[in-house]
């Protein structure tokens, strides 16, 4: 990665960990978009998957920081995510919109899941409830906005894009 595409895509990072904490609360969605999620899988898709663990790691500490109920589940399932968006981008995937939108469901889901599954506070049929209807809307949510977040800071990540 180039130095000027770096600065680029940190300035994305930095603009999506913003509006997560800043739009996200004003929204007060049931079903509400993860910018976090979508920062740390715009990142991940750019470098290598064990710096993208780690980065993974490290932002779930911070989300983990603001809710003490379940600490290590939301670093747990980011590193995870992390990791797997960074090997499967190097392995298959192609800059589509498409695939981007299908890339971010399934990114936000399977960290929906692994948090639930991982925190233990949710049993039974609210568990299965939680995961298949709530974390669905939820990620569907969230591809809806990291494409909209694809299409406002594509000035921004152009060369990173192409």
């Amino acid at each position: 990665m180039k130095w000027s595409t770096g600065v680029r895509t940190a300035l994305a990072f930095l603009i999506l960990v913003v509006m997560h904490y800043t739009l996200r609360p004003v929204l007060g969605w049931r079903a509400e978009p993860d910018f976090l999620l979508i920062a740390l899988l715009l990142v991940a898709i750019r470098i290598r998957p064990g710096s993208a663990a780690v980065l993974g790691l490290m932002i779930g500490l911070v989300a983990d920081s603001v809710t003490l109920q379940a600490f290590g589940s939301a670093a747990l399932a980011m590193s995870v995510v992390a990791f797997s968006a960074s090997w499967l981008k190097a392995v298959f995937f192609a800059d589509n919109m498409a695939l981007n939108a299908f890339f971010f469901f399934v990114g936000k889901w399977l960290f929906n899941a692994m948090y639930l599954l991982a925190e233990r506070r949710l049993g039974g049929g609210e568990l299965v409830m939680q995961i298949l209807v709530w974390s669905s809307l939820s990620a569907a949510v969230t591809a809806i906005a990291g494409l909209a977040a694809l299409l406002i800071l594509r000035p921004i990540l152009r060369t990173s894009l192409t």
